[in-house]
């Protein structure tokens, strides 16, 4: 215990911190006191921005925590002309701060006297330690020491020092200011705590004989001092030993009490709004266990070039919505629900299949493009383990997953409607799909998206683990299949291609075996290293970034041609100035036929580079240049080809600029434009330009 680290100028200041619990019986020896005092207050000071916790830190945490100026400290500095007035010039520079409210969780109300017994507010007179007014000053000039958060400090942040309020850590009360070795007859409080020690016998010091006066302390510590101090105030009261617990001292008592009866007022007020705000938040909130937010992207796109003789496509306005749930039944678990609606056109109907860059054929409701947005799901209207349709700004479910720890290190999910994402930690800056980069290009290192894992809609179910090896090594890996709810395949409605063309069941068709491997071995670098193993039912990479990606996995392959996929990938982010991080990956997929019908082989490469930077301009807002090779055959074996007929094979390029400008807290627009070169390895194509205006609404 820090033995009441209260160095109260005097008797007079040692009462007025009793103020707030003197028993009834300091109330009949109050009123039997003339108004003798020649005590004056010479100078109220009224300060604002201290500020202490009131009900509790969960109300905080929820944002509806008191702003500063909720919290008043009111300073009051006294002056006397007796012959104690050294000492009372000391307690003119204490300050008075109306704290020790009782928390919401502990309940506790401290009563406050006053000269008609109404108020039952708490007024405590702290003082600041730190500060060393002299004994010399004048009621003219007057020393204001700082007042520091005593009673607002939490138990958790006890240093070494600072021992346990325990009756274990406490000697006996001292009879004398000398049996305190740290105490100096030259500390500006010697008078005061020799007043303390000699008159009222409630001072105690640590076990080795310190005070520590300069140390701050807990409520605990307040609480059980102030405890034994008021027992023997009460035992003097009682003993009628009214030469210890002088007249003047009530007496002064009384004027604090009418002085501040407006401060105390005031805090009475606070204190009930306050415990009015939070009953109304306990009576309506959403859940004790669900918490809701959600995300609102609306987007202004105009694009031209793309394939010869075609004109450019109309502006268009297109919106995702996302409200997501997240729920914990122990406080380490979490279960993810989210809805989703958007308005994006698939297939001809895409800006891709506006610009010509889709292939024609009877799977272009399903193609790619190299012209996708960062939000935009990958197979848009259609639910592709049925080839159901999905409405322009349907409702429906887009992810459910649950995680649980089974381990200090470990935690296990699984999810019916989930995408890589959800398991993969993202490295590079650009990944935020509603804040960061606008083209899907750029956000996620196309390994993780291989398969579908980031299909916008949740189109895989999954299950798997993520393990921290170290504080900076992690490894995540999960299995997962487009199909695990179908419990039989559908007829053909193509050569080789079913009604359900990725298979059914959850091991029978299509499925992934992923993982990756995160290194941070500083805290300006962070490595990921993707592998991933795919079987699809149809000639397919999944990846949503390309033409030659549905039907074109093995180029000049049947569209009906079963393929395994080995894929490798890694990123990296270098933050290698406070405000500016490059970011690069590669990746490479092995395609093969599984068939046995063909022999066919093709191989996937693709990197990016990029320059990420943090408040530009002002602080919230970003911006990024982005530069790199989308997905490219560069190597073709057996039946498959380099290039469908007609094409002029060439190396594609792909260059990015965006400028995220934050609004506010809850609102940010982000300009942007990408280019495409030779786009979908096709020189024939012009050079296409997509601009965006994206707005993010989050709450």
């Amino acid at each position: 215990m820090k033995a009441l680290q209260l160095a109260f100028a005097s008797g007079v200041s040692f009462v007025c911190l009793l103020a707030g619990s003197l028993p009834l019986k300091a109330m009949a020896a109050l009123a039997k006191v003339t108004d003798s005092s020649t005590i004056r207050v010479a100078e109220k000071l009224v300060t604002s921005g201290d500020r202490i916790p009131t009900i509790s830190q969960a109300l905080a945490q929820s944002g509806n925590s008191q702003s500063s100026q909720s919290n008043t400290c009111n300073t009051f500095v006294l002056s006397n002309h007796e012959s104690d007035c050294q000492a009372q010039m000391v307690a003119a520079k204490n300050r008075v701060t109306t704290a020790m409210i009782a928390d919401a969780h502990s309940k506790q109300n401290l009563t406050v006297l006053s000269q008609e017994q109404q108020s039952r507010d708490l007024v405590i007179a702290a003082f600041s330690s730190s500060s060393s007014p002299s004994a010399s000053s004048t009621r003219d000039s007057i020393s204001r020491p700082k007042l520091p958060q005593l009673l607002s400090q939490q138990s958790n942040t006890q240093s070494a020092d600072s021992p346990s309020p325990s009756s274990n850590s406490v000697k006996e009360q001292v009879t004398s200011v000398s049996q305190l070795s740290d105490v100096q007859p030259t500390d500006w409080a010697f008078v005061a705590l020799q007043s303390l020690v000699e008159r009222y016998g409630c001072i105690a010091g640590y076990p080795n004989g310190t005070y520590r006066g300069n140390r701050a302390m807990t409520r605990y510590e307040f609480a059980a001092g102030l405890n034994s101090c008021l027992n023997r105030v009460n035992e003097l009261i009682a003993a009628a030993t009214t030469e210890l617990v002088r007249k003047e001292d009530l007496a002064t008592l009384q004027r604090l009490q009418q002085e501040f009866a407006t401060e105390l007022a005031t805090l009475r007020g606070r204190v009930d709004v306050v415990e009015a705000r939070n009953a109304e938040l306990e009576a309506n909130q959403f859940s004790t266990t669900t918490k809701l937010n959600g995300e609102a992207i609306v987007s202004v796109v105009s694009a031209g070039g793309g394939a010869p003789n075609r004109g450019n496509p109309n502006t268009i306005l297109v919106d995702r919505v996302r409200l997501n749930l997240s729920t914990s039944f122990t406080g380490k678990d979490l279960l993810i629900t989210g809805l989703q609606a958007y308005s994006f056109g698939g297939g001809t109907n895409s800006i891709g299949g506006a610009l010509g860059l889709v292939p024609s054929g009877p799977l272009q409701n399903q193609s790619a493009s190299s012209a996708r947005l960062s939000f935009e799901p990958q197979f848009p209207e259609l639910d592709v383990p049925t080839l159901s349709s999905i409405g322009s700004n349907d409702i429906y479910l887009y992810k459910l997953a649950y995680i649980f720890p089974v381990g200090k290190s470990l935690s296990l999910f699984v999810a019916p409607r989930a995408e890589s994402t959800d398991a993969f930690p993202a490295i590079t800056p650009f990944a935020n799909e509603g804040q960061e980069a606008i083209s899907r290009f750029a956000g996620y290192n196309p390994v993780v998206r291989i398969s579908g894992g980031t299909s916008g809609y949740g189109l895989a179910s999954a299950a798997g683990f993520s393990w921290n090896l170290s504080d900076k090594v992690n490894l995540a890996a999960f299995y997962a299949s487009a199909n695990a709810a179908i419990p039989s395949q559908a007829p053909d409605i193509l050569p080789g291609v079913s009604g359900t063309p990725l298979g059914a069941g959850f091991f029978s068709g299509s499925g992934i075996a992923a993982a990756q491997l995160t290194f941070k071995p500083s805290k300006s670098l962070d490595i990921g290293l993707n592998y991933a193993h795919s079987y699809h039912e149809i000639n397919i990479l999944g990846t949503g970034l390309v033409a030659k990606d549905i039907g074109a996995a093995l180029p000049g392959v049947a569209a009906g041609i079963p393929v395994n996929i080995n894929s490798v990938g890694g990123t990296l982010t270098w933050r290698f100035a406070p405000k500016v991080a490059f970011s690069t990956y590669g990746s490479a997929f092995f395609v093969e036929d599984s068939s046995g019908r063909v022999d066919a082989s093709t191989t996937f490469t693709s990197w990016m580079a990029g320059l990420h930077f943090t408040d530009v301009f002002k602080e919230g807002n970003n911006a990024g240049i982005i530069f790199g090779q989308p997905l490219f055959v560069t190597d073709a074996a057996g039946d498959a080809r380099f290039k469908l007929p007609g094409e002029r094979r060439s190396t594609p390029y792909h260059l990015e600029a965006y400028y995220r400008f934050k609004v506010s807290d809850n609102i940010s627009i982000t300009p942007g434009a990408f280019v495409l070169f030779n786009p979908e390895s096709d020189s024939r194509n012009d050079t296409t330009t997509v601009g965006v205006l994206r707005t993010t609404f989050t709450f």
